[in-house]
């Protein structure tokens, strides 16, 4: 196949190399229709199959119930932070937010445009290392939901359990940790997640809502931004993204030959465990996330010299292990190990690091 540089972006991320494979075999003539997906009406009945396809193969992988729609929407994560108030704010229009990092807080500043907002719980004052803890009582008695943030691709925290929130209804962001892990769909009424961070290439967004929840955006909502138009239409209100969902199908199908999400966050632990144990007994590196919060996706770790950041971010880069930089925002290292990284990659890294770390000290 030719060099294969070893990628850990946040997103657009490194893909399985399988899926990619099959992707360039099938690219000028998917399954001897004689056209690329890329070209194929979204209208005819070949991707009429790839999209029902990619539905149930989440829907198996999740263990989505028949109750909850599964949408396949465009305008990434940001689009759902108008999108989730607009839908979800229907009675009391009151919702409480937890800001673990800038996606939160963005998500936090937009629905502020649509209703009564207040940040429930933050963890900006230690530049969002960890995930604030919240207790279910200080909830407000009649929000419409409390919104998290599941995974913090910036800032490499996570929340390792679901947040209790009692009676009230959840809704999360899992851009970057959807499966990764094995996590009950009834626990929340609205999930969400961009796919170019764990699943696809860019430009589809996978929207999993409760049925009931659908349908009680206002009158004057733009017909595109409420979930009942795309619901009806079964994702195809107007053209979608084809070839992203057909990656991701692909991916949803991979995902199951290798044993699903229970083998998948087997292989996602063993990666991040060698990588944190390594900068836990590191004199040069050190984790930036308190260690119960830490995500497997989003590793972010620093020398505390900024200049040595940049020299062992330039050295991986001629080492073939690239986007290693941390956020513009954070500066410092992130490694973003996501499903489709293997864990040579991670091992590659490790042994630059010892490398690198000897040659400076």
């Amino acid at each position: 196949m030719g060099y294969r540089a070893i990628n850990f972006s946040a997103g657009p991320s490194t893909l399985p190399e399988e899926v990619l494979k099959k992707a360039a075999a099938e690219m000028l003539n998917y399954e001897g229709t004689g056209e690329s997906v890329m070209e194929m009406s979204h209208r005819s009945a070949e991707f009429q199959k790839i999209i029902d396809a990619a539905e149930q193969n989440l829907r198996d992988l999740m263990n989505i119930p028949d109750d909850y729609y599964v949408l396949f929407l465009q305008g990434g994560g940001t689009l759902q932070f108008s999108m989730v108030p607009i839908n979800l704010l229907t009675n009391s229009k009151k919702a409480d937010y937890i800001i673990t990092g800038n996606w939160a807080k963005k998500a936090y500043e937009e629905a502020q445009k649509f209703g009564d907002i207040r940040a429930l719980a933050s963890s900006a004052d230690k530049n969002f290392s960890y995930i604030p803890k919240f207790n279910k009582e200080d909830i407000r008695e009649d929000v419409d939901y409390v919104y998290v943030c599941y995974n913090n691709t910036i800032y490499g925290t996570h929340y390792n359990e679901v947040p209790d929130v009692g009676d009230h209804l959840l809704v999360a962001d899992m851009s970057s940790c959807i499966l990764s892990e094995e996590i009950d769909v009834t626990k929340f009424g609205l999930i969400y997640a961009g796919a170019q961070k764990n699943i696809a290439p860019a430009g589809v967004t996978i929207v999993i809502v409760r049925k009931d929840l659908v349908g009680h955006a206002p009158e004057n909502t733009p017909i595109y931004l409420d979930y009942a138009t795309h619901a009806k239409k079964g994702s195809m209100y107007n053209t979608p993204p084809c070839y992203p969902i057909y990656m991701a199908g692909e991916v949803f199908k991979y995902l199951k030959r290798i044993g699903g999400v229970k083998e998948m966050h087997e292989r996602d632990v063993r990666k991040a465990g060698k990588l944190y144990d390594y900068l836990d007994h590191s004199e040069m590196f050190t984790p930036t996330v308190a260690k119960e919060d830490r995500s497997l996706m989003n590793v972010t770790f620093v020398t505390g010299d900024p200049e040595l950041d940049k020299k062992f971010i330039a050295g991986a880069r001629e080492r073939g292990m690239l986007n290693l930089a941390g956020h513009r925002t954070t500066g410092g290292m992130r490694a973003s190990i996501y499903n489709a990284m293997p864990e040579e990659g991670v091992d590659a890294l490790i042994a630059y690091m010892k490398e690198f770390e000897d040659e400076n000290k």
